[in-house]
């Protein structure tokens, strides 16, 4: 069985779909409207529990009446992945595990960069800036993947339960 088919078969064409900055720390979380034109920054949660956030997953879920979750995967320059990445993918699967909901795994190499270069020119203190960078990373994902699904009129990305990983989303190399 092919998953990667069954997978974009069952990742909706509309409806709002929320972007996750996975970090150790953070998680930083953004949305988009029903019709995915637009994508705003949401919040930054703590990550240190996070297995044990399935509650405050699920409540976004209804609260923001998401349909589908986006999740970064950090990858190397040269396209290798790396320990952060396992890590990545660990949470992605436990997140579509948690809300039910397909999950797409999405290159987020220089999110954070590119956050912390929209925020340079907002007046933002430090503090705020430390605060926000998350949620902003997580926007700046969201815009790509949405901007890349319209480019490719196809959804853009890898599912969660890719066949090059096994099935389960996680190589332990």
């Amino acid at each position: 069985m092919d998953s990667h088919t069954d997978e974009e078969s069952i990742f909706p064409a509309t409806g709002r779909v929320a972007s996750v900055d996975y970090g150790t720390v953070r998680i930083g979380i953004a949305i988009c409207d029903p019709d995915r034109i637009l994508a705003s920054p949401l919040e930054v949660h703590p990550a240190a529990n996070w297995e044990k956030d399935g509650d405050y997953f699920r409540d976004l879920v209804k609260d923001e009446r998401i349909v589908a979750f986006v999740v970064g995967l950090p990858i190397h320059c040269d396209g290798q992945e790396s320990d952060k990445s396992r890590e990545s993918r660990r949470f992605a699967k436990w997140l579509s595990d948690e809300t039910d909901l397909p999950v797409r795994l999405f290159d987020e190499r220089f999110t954070t960069a590119a956050a912390k270069s929209r925020m340079a020119g907002a007046g933002y203190t430090r503090a705020k800036k430390k605060k926000r960078v998350d949620a902003i990373a997580a926007l700046v994902l969201l815009e790509s993947f949405l901007e890349a699904c319209r480019y490719h009129n196809d959804v853009a990305g890898e599912p969660v339960t890719s066949a090059a990983t096994g099935g389960d989303g996680l190589d332990d190399e």
